[in-house]
């Protein structure tokens, strides 16, 4: 990195920090603190809506993934939109008419204390590992790669969102979601036209689609009902819309979000945006992978593109293996290379009519294919400690020795503003839940409003430190945008089948429903140890399983009579 690269970094990370503390210098009570004064515009709450979703695991593993397995991942946001219908016709009005802090404050009203609880523990348990890996996951990777130390990182990533998150609650999380969207959607433009400029002259946009789709990596759509593929058409439509259901639904660190609006029209406004941008922001960040992809069909790429990985296995007892295996690789490399451009030469690029490319490049990238196992097994072999899966490097060894200065310093921005917006969100979240939901309903006597601001702030002091202490323990999964909804999917089925029944089925009390919901956690934890199914069909499962329970547990539990609140 140049200096240029340390000034645009830096710079903007300090920008962030300071204008989301002086943003929020006047807020004067929980009604500004944690609800973010109910003043804020439609724009507003659907930027920092998709700033909370964008962590900094999007923009490094998302690239990745669909340079290793193409655009099919996109699936998994196809039943998104149709969760944001849900939510502003049901969620959001019930809500703003309670005038509840957190979403969990209803499920008293409907049911009784411990189900607000019991819900309450199990979001601060998924919410709070997810904090962890959001700050874990930019730090290792740039740790990885710029030799920086880990420990360091995680500190700083995590005390920058401390400083304004402490200072502003959720306004400061929502007005740095504005600029930290721009840092975002500019150095991400920026490195998809730069990847395009950097193709031979005879490659054009189409083309590199075509190469892209003779290689698999353009099969956006699945309809089979395949359990061993992860992401199809009804995975998302289904799976995908449960998890987003209750994510936008029920997670505090997106109900903030909403509950901060102005009005009930404009809360709607917001996530609608949500609703219609989020799919074609996800497609265009895989777009930008395919194109690495594409990229590297004529650039030498690495064996493996975990530098700290290669570095390991090369100074092992398997080195000249290794070597050898690199040395086959760069074979590989140079013969697709040569037959890209044979066709583009012969501008005869129509690989759907030519089933002599196809075979070829299939062969090429089966081999390729096989060399890379081979490696990752070396790298296994020399330390079973050492990150044989690179998904998570792709797009930043692209982006450090690729981009030309100053837009490499920007990019880096983009990873840590990303970290920053949806590490804030889950802190005030996490901070909100913790005083308004368990402490608040702990306290025998009344206490002033500044008693509580003052409590949520030690509160996101807390969950930081508790998030920085995760980052600093925590390993790396298959791909880390993988795990993140792996662990959403193991609790959110549950959550929002309680949620639901408190909207929809009023024949059901209390201890049914805490009851059904302990039985179904066990349940869905043992399905998801066993590998029973893909973790997105867990959501469903979970939803209509803590349903299906309380319903048969009402017939045999006597619940008293509890006083329930119109919705």
């Amino acid at each position: 990195m140049q200096l240029i690269d340390w000034i645009i970094l830096l710079g903007t990370l300090a920008f962030i920090v300071t204008y989301g503390v002086y943003k929020t210098r006047n807020n004067k009570g929980a009604q500004d603190y944690i609800r973010g004064g109910s003043e804020t515009r439609w724009w507003t709450i659907g930027l920092s809506t998709m700033a909370t979703q964008a962590s900094a695991i999007t923009f490094l593993s998302t690239p990745g993934q669909a340079f290793h397995d193409g655009m099919g991942f996109v699936q998994f946001y196809f039943g998104l939109p149709l969760a944001m219908v849900v939510v502003c016709m049901f969620f959001i009005p019930i809500y703003k008419r309670l005038n509840v802090y957190t979403a969990y404050e209803y499920l008293e009203s409907r049911f009784d204390r411990k189900t607000r609880t019991l819900t309450a523990i199990l979001f601060l348990i998924q919410r709070g590992l997810a904090a962890g890996l959001t700050i874990f996951a930019p730090a290792i990777i740039l740790s990885a790669v710029l030799g920086w130390n880990l420990s360091g990182l995680t500190v700083l990533i995590g005390s920058l969102v401390i400083i304004y998150t402490v200072a502003g609650g959720t306004r400061a999380v929502s007005v740095t979601h504005k600029q930290q969207m721009a840092v975002i959607l500019t150095g991400m433009f920026a490195a998809f036209f730069i990847i395009l400029s950097y193709l031979p002259e005879n490659i054009n946009f189409n083309n590199a689609l075509e190469i892209a789709g003779a290689s698999g990596k353009m099969n956006i759509l699945d309809f089979s009902f395949d359990f061993e593929n992860r992401y199809t058409f009804w995975s998302g439509i289904i799976g995908g819309g449960f998890l987003a259901l209750s994510y936008f639904g029920t997670d505090q660190s997106q109900v903030q979000r909403y509950l901060s609006g102005r009005s009930v029209k404009e809360s709607r406004m917001g996530m609608i945006m949500n609703g219609m941008l989020k799919v074609p922001l996800q497609f265009f960040i895989l777009l930008v992978g395919v194109m690495v992809f594409v990229f590297y069909q004529f650039n030498n790429a690495p064996l493996n593109f975990n530098p700290a990985a290669t570095e390991t296995v090369l100074n092992s007892e398997y080195g000249r293996q290794y070597e050898d295996l690199m040395l086959e690789h760069d074979a590989l490399q140079q013969k697709k290379q040569n037959l890209h451009l044979q066709f583009a030469e012969n501008n005869d690029f129509t690989p759907a009519n030519n089933s002599s490319y196809r075979e070829n490049l299939a062969s090429l990238n089966a081999s390729e294919r096989e060399t890379r196992q081979k490696a990752r097994d070396l790298i296994d072999a020399s330390d079973k400690d050492a990150e044989s899966n690179d998904k998570d490097y792709v797009f930043i060894h692209f982006i450090l020795n690729n981009l030309p200065r100053g837009l490499i310093g920007l990019l880096l921005a983009v990873i840590l503003s990303a970290a920053m917006s949806s590490t804030a969100s889950e802190l005030n979240a996490l901070s909100s839940t913790t005083s308004i939901d368990l402490y608040k309903r702990s306290r025998k006597t009344e206490q002033s409003d500044r008693h509580y601001v003052k409590a949520s702030k030690w509160f996101t002091l807390l969950w930081g430190l508790i998030a920085i202490a995760f980052a600093s323990f925590a390993n790396l999964f298959d791909n880390l945008i993988q795990l993140v909804n792996i662990i959403g999917s193991i609790f959110y089925g549950n959550v929002l089948g309680i949620f639901l029944l408190a909207f929809f089925i009023k024949i059901v009390n209390s201890n049914s429903v805490f009851i059904a919901a302990i039985i179904t956690q066990i349940i869905i934890i043992i399905i998801f140890t066993f590998d029973v199914m893909p973790y997105l069909w867990l959501n469903l499962v979970g939803c209509l399983l803590v349903i299906a329970l309380a319903l048969i547990l009402e017939l045999f539990i006597k619940t008293p009579e509890h006083k329930i609140k119109k919705t």
